[in-house]
C-alpha cells in the first residue's frame, strides 16, 4: 500500500517538514521513522554537546589511547594520532547529519534515497550489527565495573567465584545486571535518553580523574609520566603502524559517522547540531586520550607494564574507596556511551527493516540480545585485535557506505529530497524493486578495496585477498573513496536518485 499524497513544507531556515505526517502510514512508515515535525525539533547546542560528552567518555574510547601506548606509542604519538583521527571523521559525520536535520529523519530512511526503499535496509543492517557488537563490548566492561566493585566488599568467595566458560561466574551476573539496567532505559524511549544524556554529561569524567589523580600520586606527578620514551621511536617502525592506527582511531566513530541523523533530526536548527558536534567531538575525545595516556603510562611507572584495561588496572589499587567511586564513574559513563551510541541506532536500523512488527523498543531489546550472543569479552582480550582488526575492519566497510550517501545527498541530489516518497512503494526511491543496484555494487567494491587484504590477528599474513594488501592499512579512506568514486561513475549511466523537478527549488538553501 502506497503512502497517502502529502507535501513537503519548506521553512525559512532550511528545515523542511510534511503538511501531514499521520498521511504516511504505508508498510514502510512507523512511528519511529517518520520525519519529526518542526515543532518537536527541539534539541540545543548543549544537547548535542552532552550527547558527545557522554558517547565519548567511556571505557572502549579509553582504550583507544591505552592500546596506543600498549603497542609502544609514547604520549605524543597516541594524542596526535587520536586527535587527527577524530577531525578527520567530524567531516562525513557533519556532512550526512545535515540530511537529519534538514529533514528530521533517521539513518535509515536517509538510506533509502540512495539504496531504495527496501535496499536501504543493506547498509541499515550492516550498522545495526556492528552496533550490537559494540554494544556488547561496553556491557562487558560495564559487567567488569560491577565485578571489581562488589569484589571489594565481597570478598574471595565473589573475586574467586567458580569459573564458568572461562571466566567466575560472578563476572557474568555483573554482566547481565549491567545489561538489564540499560535495556530498562531505552524502553523507556528516545526522550529517556535524552534525560539521562543530559544529567550524565557533566559528570561521567568523575571517575576518570580521580584514577588519574591516584595514579597521579602514587607515581610522583606528571614528570615520570610524560618522560615514557616510544618504543617504536619517529622512525620507520612507528610510520608502519601509525596509517593502520590512524584508520583503526577513524573507524571507532565510523558508525556514528552514517547514523548522526538518528540524533539531528531532533535538532531546532543546523548551527545548533554544527557546533554541539564540533565543540564536543574533538575536544572531548581529545581530553579522553590525554587522561588515558597519562593512566596508562603511569600504570608503567607503577607496575612496570602497561596495562591498557582501566578496570583491570583500578583493580590493583589499594584504596578500596578510589576503585568504587572511579568504576562507579566509568560505569556510568559506559552505560550512558552505551545508549546514545550503540542501542538508539540499532534500534531505528531494525525498525526500519520490519517497520509494521518491530518499534524503537523492540529493536533496543534485539541489540541487546544479539550483543550478547556475539561475545564481545573476545573482541577487546587483546589490542592489536581490538584496533587492527575489529576496528579496521568495521571501519573500511562502513566508510563505503558512507561515501556511496555523501555522493548521493551532497554530488547526486544536492541536498535535496522529496520527503514522502522515501516511504512510498513503487515510488521514486523504489529504483528495481525497492533496491538501488548502483549503490549495492559502490558498496561492495568499495568493502572490497577497504577490507579484501586484511592481515594479522585472525586474518592470513598475507591478507585475505594478497593483491588488495597494502589498501587495508588505509581502510577507511580506501573504502570510503572507492565507493564514493564507483557510485558516481555508475549513476552518469542512468538515473539515481536525483530529486524530481517539482521539489527542484523548493526548499531553501541548503544550510
Amino acid at each position: 500500500m502506497s503512502a497517502p499524497e502529502t507535501s513537503q513544507v519548506s521553512h525559512p531556515d532550511g528545515r523542511v517538514e510534511l503538511s501531514e505526517p499521520t498521511a504516511l502510514t504505508g508498510r514502510f512508515a512507523n512511528p519511529e521513522l517518520v520525519p519529526v515535525p518542526i515543532a518537536k525539533r527541539k534539541w540545543t547546542t548543549y544537547n548535542y554537546f552532552a550527547l558527545w560528552m557522554g558517547m565519548a567518555h567511556n571505557i572502549p574510547s579509553y582504550l583507544l589511547a591505552s592500546g596506543l601506548i600498549a603497542i609502544g606509542m609514547n604520549w605524543l604519538q597516541a594524542f596526535m594520532t587520536i586527535t587527527l583521527a577524530n577531525l578527520i571523521v567530524l567531516v562525513p559525520m557533519l556532512l550526512n547529519s545535515h540530511a537529519g536535520t534538514k529533514y528530521g529523519i533517521p539513518f535509515p530512511v536517509f538510506a533509502r534515497a540512495f539504496y531504495g526503499v527496501r535496499g536501504a535496509n543493506f547498509a541499515a543492517l550492516l550498522r545495526a550489527f556492528i552496533g550490537c557488537a559494540w554494544f556488547g563490548i561496553q556491557t562487558w566492561v560495564g559487567g567488569q565495573a560491577v565485578y571489581v566493585i562488589v569484589g571489594k566488599f565481597a570478598g574471595d568467595w565473589w573475586t574467586d567465584a567458580a569459573r564458568i566458560f572461562g571466566q567466575p561466574w560472578s563476572i557474568w551476573l555483573g554482566f547481565l545486571l549491567f545489561w538489564g539496567f540499560q535495556m530498562a532505559i531505552i524502553w523507556r524511549g528516545i526522550e529517556a535518553v535524552r534525560r539521562f544524556e543530559n544529567w550524565t554529561a557533566p559528570l561521567v569524567t568523575v571517575g576518570f580523574l580521580l584514577l588519574l589523580g591516584y595514579v597521579l600520586i602514587k607515581a610522583g606527578g606528571f614528570g615520570p609520566i610524560f618522560s615514557q620514551p616510544s618504543q617504536l621511536g619517529w622512525g620507520a617502525d612507528f610510520w608502519k603502524v601509525f596509517a593502520p592506527s590512524l584508520m583503526g582511531m577513524i573507524a571507532f566513530w565510523a558508525t556514528l559517522s552514517l547514523n548522526m541523523p538518528d540524533f539531528t533530526r531532533f535538532s531546532s536548527s543546523q548551527r545548533r547540531q554544527v557546533w554541539g558536534q564540533v565543540l564536543g567531538l574533538p575536544t572531548t575525545m581529545s581530553f579522553m586520550a590525554i587522561v588515558s595516556i597519562m593512566i596508562t603510562s603511569g600504570g608503567i611507572v607503577l607496575y612496570g607494564e602497561a596495562i591498557w584495561d582501566p578496570v583491570e588496572l583500578a583493580s590493583r589499587f589499594d584504596s578500596a574507596v578510589v576503585v568504587v567511586l572511579a568504576l562507579l564513574g566509568l560505569g556510568l559513563a559506559t552505560v550512558s556511551a552505551n545508549l546514545a551510541a550503540n542501542v538508539v541506532s540499532p534500534s531505528y536500523d531494525f525498525s526500519n527493516a520490519f517497520p509494521r512488527r518491530i518499534s524503537f523498543r523492540v529493536g533496543g531489546l534485539i541489540t541487546g540480545v544479539i550483543g550478547i550472543v556475539i561475545m564481545p569479552w573476545r573482541l577487546i582480550a587483546d589490542p592489536n585485535i581490538y584496533i587492527f582488526a575489529w576496528l579496521n575492519f568495521y571501519g573500511g566497510v562502513l566508510a563505503a557506505v558512507a561515501g556511496v550517501l555523501i555522493a548521493g545527498y551532497w554530488l547526486r541530489a544536492r541536498a535535496r529530497l522529496a520527503l514522502a516518497e522515501l516511504y512510498r512503494e513503487r515510488g521514486r526511491y523504489w529504483f528495481r524493486g525497492g533496491w538501488n543496484w548502483r549503490a549495492l555494487v559502490a558498496t561492495v567494491i568499495g568493502a572490497v578495496f577497504a577490507v579484501g587484504g586484511a592481515y594479522g590477528g585472525p586474518f592470513p599474513e598475507d591478507g585475505l585477498i594478497p593483491l588488495l594488501k597494502m589498501f587495508y592499512d588505509y581502510s577507511w579512506v580506501a573504502g570510503f573513496f572507492a565507493a564514493m568514486l564507483t557510485y558516481l561513475a555508475l549513476s552518469v549511466f542512468g538515473s539515481a536518485a536525483r530529486v524530481p523537478s517539482e521539489y527542484a527549488g523548493t526548499d531553501g538553501e541548503n544550510r
